[in-house]
């Protein structure tokens, strides 16, 4: 195993944000996975909340993008450059890739060559070694579930650009949903909804406050109100507000919510009847950023009448749950997994 003088790390590379463990301190970093790129040059002008700070504010010359689509690596030179940043920034000074080692999350499913392209963000730089981890495995053991034991236990874990639902049983995922959709599919519904039923042009920032404003709540618990949304006049080009009714938002939730409910009957469906039993008795855990929208859970829950509940740290668990594998922090973390992993 690596010497206790390695910097160790578990890392959730995602759609929307980059959270960060290190061994012996915990979650050090929490930054969005965006890069402003000068089109003229090429140069980064900006990583992390300062290039989300510049999204819908930039000149013509500076794009604001996301390196990471779906949750895998899209633009591979942009994602190594801010993971770089993100790490230095944690540890600062040179060289510290020499005696680095981590394990990187990623989505279910995906190909060896997406696997090798995230390990390769570490070790085009001069790390000690990498490994990669399926993210629902890495949430499990980040928010405690008992997946090692022969139990069934399923988690639903909803990020930036798609949403995870698997179900575990003796270390291992027995099956598995991907859905193509997540938070930002929704601020893009939302954006588009403004655009076509108010002429009103929006930002994806304003998108993403309507949605935590609106939330998921069933249709008895939906409190009236409006927000006041602000945007760009699509007739005139001038500035206009608007108030904005928040039922609207949360009737328009409802596609992706029902998709949601469909892709959960589909993962138990293909699951042995014992394990739907676990699942039934045991409850369903939701984790990733998608999974804080107000009244979600209990939506689910009335929908589908398997008891729902909301990990610890949500957006955490899956950094948490990479970083116990590295650090060896978990007891029930037996020898086969670690082979896996490929570190010795």
């Amino acid at each position: 195993m690596w010497r206790s003088l390695d910097k160790q790390f578990g890392i959730d590379l995602g759609t929307c944000n980059t959270l960060i463990y290190q061994k012996g301190r915990g979650i050090v970093l929490r930054e969005p996975s965006l890069i402003a790129v000068n089109k003229e040059t090429g140069q980064i002008e900006a990583y992390g909340e300062q290039a989300y700070a510049m999204i819908g504010r930039t000149p013509r010359s500076i794009e604001v993008i996301y390196p990471l689509q779906g949750g895998v690596i899209a633009n591979y030179h942009m994602t190594t450059s801010m993971l770089q940043h993100y790490i230095r920034k944690v540890l600062g000074g040179p060289g510290w890739f020499q005696r680095a080692s981590a394990v990187i999350s990623v989505p279910c499913g995906v190909t060896n060559v997406n696997k090798r392209a995230a390990q390769q963000t570490m070790i085009h730089k001069g790390a000690k070694g990498a490994a990669t981890v399926e993210e629902p495995l890495a949430a499990a053991l980040g928010a405690g579930l008992p997946f090692y034991e022969p139990v069934g236990s399923m988690l639903i874990d909803i990020g930036g650009g798609t949403t995870q639902i698997a179900i575990l049983s003796l270390g291992g995922i027995v099956t598995s949903y991907t859905l193509p959709r997540g938070g930002l599919a929704i601020d893009e519904t939302i954006v588009e909804y403004m655009k076509k039923t108010y002429n009103l042009a929006i930002g994806f920032r304003t998108a993403e406050d309507i949605k935590i404003r609106a939330g998921a709540l069933p249709d008895k618990d939906r409190q009236s109100g409006t927000l006041e949304v602000r945007g760009n006049d699509q007739v005139d080009g001038l500035p206009r507000t608007i108030n904005l009714d928040l039922h609207e938002i949360t009737k328009l939730l409802d596609d992706f919510i029902f998709e949601l409910i469909d892709a959960i009957r589909v993962t138990l469906e293909k699951c042995p009847p014992e394990l739907a039993g676990d699942v039934m008795e045991r409850g369903i855990m939701m984790c990733g950023g998608g999974a804080l929208l107000a009244g979600l859970d209990k939506r689910l829950q009335e929908e589908t009448s398997i008891p729902f509940f909301l990990a610890e740290q949500p957006m955490e668990c899956v950094a948490i749950g990479a970083g116990r594998l590295i650090a060896n922090e978990n007891a029930q973390v037996n020898r086969w997994w670690k082979e896996k992993l490929g570190f010795q």
